[in-house]
């Protein structure tokens, strides 16, 4: 049996980002007997805590949240607690690699590290967080055994950046498909204003680059509804989108759904998904999107026409997403592309095999 610890999330249950529904969706069903996991979980994110989920051991870190600022120390300190026991360390994320050099010289098994998706890249950040990033990305590629990139884009930088091979594993995408009834599903797009394939759906962040002001500008201008899920009270961004386009009547904009099946009745009665993320490799939200079988309206990046194998309708600015909104299109590609690349026991077999 493989002894594998898992570093750099906020921990299972899970309740905050893709990471995290990874790790959620590797482990139990999808999770082969050879492997036996231990997940890092933060014990300031976590009041109520567990000892195993999901047949799995949790040990939870104290002192530090698993995100922002504190997620260099949080993710040093679980790497730590990782020098011992182990076969195999993942490490989701780069925030805390600018610690390997040193972990390397403790740690001398196997050490797998998930860079994501190119954060020092992110308009959000500051100069001097893009350059701590940008090093913590260099350390994670110097001394990882397995460097693992979740789209064909990043894995191309890897190669162009760094000369060095990565293994292409991206996200699941079938955990989404639920049994609701259609009586509830109706009930929930009642609540919510609108009704079935009258209307367009994109659940994101509210951040500059994922284009949010883009999307909002264009649903004002065509006047096709649009239910907008994000977290809509996050930053000065979010709230000036807010306040300028809540007015509108065709566009409902609706704080973070952590219900699943509002979220699947909202994704699986829409006209089309839009995808503005222009960072990042394979989106969990995207998958997520594409395995309901409707038409995806993404973004025009490497990252996103990847993802969909150049089959959805890519836009670059507001007056192509206007157009893209008043032509018939097809969803129709989108589900057989998950049901062959995306599903969560192909994945977990993926990483299994890195171990």
């Amino acid at each position: 049996m493989k002894r594998v610890a898992i570093v750099g999330i906020q921990g299972v249950p899970a309740k905050y980002g893709g990471f995290e529904t990874l790790v959620e969706n590797i482990i139990g069903d999808n999770c082969s007997p050879e492997v036996c996991y231990t997940v890092f979980c933060s014990g300031k994110d976590y009041t109520t805590r567990q000892d195993t989920y999901k047949g799995v051991r949790l040990n939870y870190i104290p002192f530090f949240h698993a995100n922002g600022v504190q997620s260099t120390p949080y993710d040093i300190l679980s790497m730590l607690k990782c020098l011992r026991g182990y076969d195999t360390v993942v490490v989701l994320g780069v925030s805390g690699c600018v610690f390997l050099p040193i972990f390397r010289l403790l740690y001398r098994k196997r050490l797998v590290v998930n860079i994501d998706g190119l954060e020092h890249k992110r308009a959000k950040w500051g100069k001097f967080t893009k350059w701590f990033l940008r090093i913590s990305e260099a350390m994670a590629v110097r001394f990882a055994d397995v460097i693992v990139a979740d789209n064909k884009g990043i894995q191309d930088y890897v190669t162009e950046t760094y000369g060095k091979k990565s293994e292409l594993i991206a996200y699941g995408g079938d955990h989404t498909q639920r049994e609701v009834s259609e009586e509830r599903q109706h009930e929930i797009l009642n609540k919510y204003g609108v009704k079935a394939n009258t209307y367009s759906i994109s659940v994101c962040r509210i951040e500059p680059e994922n284009n949010s002001h883009i999307l909002c500008e264009a649903f004002a201008k065509s006047g096709k509804d649009l239910v907008f899920v994000g977290n809509w009270n996050r930053s000065d961004y979010s709230r000036n989108l807010k306040k300028q386009y809540s007015p509108y009547r065709n566009i409902h904009l609706v704080d973070s759904v952590y219900d699943l099946d509002e979220l699947y009745a909202l994704r699986n009665q829409c006209e089309c998904y839009i995808h503005g993320h222009s960072a990042g490799g394979t989106n969990p939200s995207l998958v997520e999107a594409m395995s309901f079988g409707k038409p995806i309206i993404a973004f025009d990046v490497i990252y996103n026409r990847e993802t969909t194998e150049n089959k959805a309708y890519y836009f670059k600015d507001c007056e192509e997403l206007v157009e893209l909104l008043h032509k018939e299109k097809d969803g129709t590609p989108m589900k057989e592309i998950v049901q062959r690349r995306y599903t969560w026991k192909h994945i977990a077999e993926q990483y299994e095999a890195i171990y």
